[in-house]
């Protein structure tokens, strides 16, 4: 697993999210690849200045309110990962203390009453979503996705008749996606959507864009670091602890 071997037998490919807790000055070269410790920092840091701008204020909302709440609509691994790590560390103090005055909710069901659930109380202006989506095509990520962008242009548009639906969009819209060309159709600003790999399974999603950016938004980018340091310290005990059966 650790030097990129395609030890994923069914579809023939490494498994490599230990890849995603590795640090900047490692590398890890995998046929067809490339060095894939440096595509995952390029993320990173990617994903490092978005967070900033959002928890600064630098990337508001269309009127120009601060995006104080984020939404993550996703499926199975695109969002139980996350939402896992929400739930573990939220009362930690340090998280604590970063997420005052901040919310961060989950979408997966289609069932109307969690979307209308996901948006109670907060302030549409001041909200965030993040479509997390590989391929930008899961069939119920991609109903919520429409609903809620419908949503977005409706509560827009009385008061904006002039202004392009994509505009309001990508404002409030961003994604974990590798599918530049779709985000692109939906509104998203390319530059706001932050990739991952084949290589990396649903269940480990978590390390990636899928979970280190709503993560990083609603804690702080310097929290999160910390606990991809942490995974990547079990990571190392696990390849160089003695094994004692």
């Amino acid at each position: 697993m650790f030097n990129g071997t395609k030890i994923n037998s069914t579809e023939k490919r490494s498994v490599l999210h230990v890849a995603l807790r590795m640090s900047k000055e490692q590398q890890l070269e995998v046929d067809g690849e490339g060095d894939v410790v440096k595509a995952v920092w390029e993320v990173r840091d990617k994903i490092q200045k978005f967070s900033e701008k959002v928890r600064s204020g630098d990337f508001k909302g269309f009127t120009g309110k601060d995006l104080k709440n984020v939404i993550v609509i996703g499926i199975g691994g695109s969002y139980l990962g996350p939402e896992f790590v929400y739930e573990a560390l939220r009362y930690d103090p340090d998280w604590y203390e970063a997420a005052k005055g901040r919310a961060l909710r989950f979408l997966a069901n289609v069932d109307p009453t969690d979307f209308y659930r996901a948006l109670e109380g907060l302030d549409l202006e001041e909200t965030l979503f993040i479509i997390n989506s590989k391929t930008f095509t899961t069939a119920e990520t991609m109903l919520n996705a429409r609903t809620w962008a419908a949503k977005i242009v409706k509560h827009y548009r009385e008061a904006f008749p002039d202004t392009n639906e994509s505009d309001f969009i990508a404002h409030h819209v961003v994604a974990g996606s590798t599918n530049i060309e779709a985000t692109k159709k939906f509104g998203i600003d390319e530059n706001n959507v932050f990739g991952f790999w084949d290589w990396v399974g649903g269940r480990y999603s978590v390390c990636s864009a899928i979970g280190v950016l709503p993560l990083s938004i609603h804690y702080g980018y310097k929290n999160v670091s910390d606990f991809l340091d942490g995974a990547k310290a079990m990571d190392d005990h696990f390849k160089n602890g003695k094994f004692k059966p």
